[in-house]
């Protein structure tokens, strides 16, 4: 039995998705478990999260505040990371994201093991923030026992990057759950599009809005769903382009709901690690348009070919009209990527080659230490 702690700042997302089922299944197998995240986000919905996941949690949840940028908040709440270590005697410290893997990395007495889950590696040494980031990353290298990458893309920007990981190394894939192969139909009166996600530019969200404005004698009617820092500037966009009635705005809801809400999922991002909203979408057979970023062709294998430029509209705009004219072909090749998911991104194995890759970081540092 392994006593292992999660770190992570903010409850949302897919790295939020990774951590409860990790969690999730590590308690299943019998290890204790705690968390430790941010008070200051997520919301209601990270709020209900952490609720149906408590009691599984036998090394408790702790919640407090955490800044998105470096702040004089990282000070106290490093010391509260190192506390909880203590308290719990965890043996495992597992740091997610950034900003969670620097709290997890700098405590002491304990395996630390880092997933970026992009994070630092969407930024380049061209700008100050980006050059502040990168460098502190280098200065952890030596303090992680343990490097987990979502995807072989992640390992590959991480050394480009900062420099070549140390200690034990392994790529180990997000995974999803035998209950999301069930295949969703769209409702009676999905729009065509839809896009389900963080609301911030990363995400692509304006370059898929000037590729309805390429297609609006169509009309191409999109349901967005999700929230973020430039909510408000995607609708002023909508809006200037003439797209106001062709395009709506939801809030946040399960991914699955929200696939019923289009006929062809779009996912334009600019950067990614390994989303779980495109293995979500490919194991519910939803038709899908998504870019040639990060982990993502990972996913697609023999199918990345079909993947999209990013930062591209008209390219964008291009697959968007051919894949809404041809959905018998579309539907087909969904089918075929479902059964490559299935076969290669389950959270089961997620699971157990994290708990492998742990215990693989406690032998080396076993060896080394006598």
């Amino acid at each position: 039995m392994l006593r292992i702690l999660h770190i992570l700042r903010s409850p949302v997302g897919g790295l939020f998705r990774h951590v409860t089922d990790l969690a999730r299944a590590q308690a299943a197998r019998g290890h204790q478990v705690g968390i430790v995240a941010d008070s200051s986000s997520g919301g209601a919905r990270a709020d209900a999260a952490f609720e149906s996941l408590f009691r599984q949690l036998a090394l408790g949840l702790t919640r407090v505040p955490m800044s998105r940028h470096v702040g004089l908040s990282d000070v106290s709440a490093q010391r509260h990371v190192a506390q909880r270590a203590r308290e719990t005697g965890a043996e495992i410290l597992h740091g997610h994201g950034a900003k969670g893997g620097a709290y997890a990395r700098l405590c002491g007495g304990a395996i630390r093991v880092y997933t970026p889950h992009g994070g630092s590696l969407h930024y380049s040494r061209g700008s100050p923030v980006g050059l502040l980031y990168l460098t502190l990353e280098q200065v952890l290298i030596r303090r992680t026992e343990l490097f987990l990458f979502e995807s072989r893309y992640g390992r590959a920007a991480f050394t480009a990057k900062i420099g070549e990981p140390a200690g034990v190394v392994r790529v180990v894939h997000n995974g999803v759950t035998p209950a999301e192969f069930t295949e969703i139909t769209a409702q009676a009166d999905a729009s065509d599009i839809v896009f389900v996600g963080e609301l911030r530019r990363l995400k692509g969200v304006d370059v898929l809005l000037d590729a309805l404005a390429q297609l609006r004698d169509g009309p191409v009617t999109a349901t967005i769903v999700g929230d973020g820092p430039d909510a408000a500037q995607f609708r002023t966009q909508a809006e200037r382009l003439g797209l106001s009635a062709a395009v709506r705005f939801l809030p946040p809801m399960p991914a699955r709901d929200a696939f019923r809400l289009g006929r062809l999922f779009v996912a334009p991002s600019r950067a990614e690690s390994l989303p779980y909203v495109v293995l979500e979408a490919a194991a519910a057979v939803v038709p899908m348009i998504t870019t040639q970023v990060g982990g993502i062709p990972e996913v697609f294998g023999p199918q990345a070919a079909r993947l999209v430029p990013p930062n591209d509209a008209d390219a964008l705009a291009r697959a968007i009209a051919v894949a809404l004219g041809e959905p018998a072909g579309l539907h087909n090749e969904a089918l075929t990527l479902r059964a490559r998911v299935q076969a290669e991104f389950s959270a089961d194995a997620m699971a157990d080659k994290v708990l492998a890759a742990y215990r693989e970081a406690l032998a080396a540092l076993r060896v080394q230490t006598n």
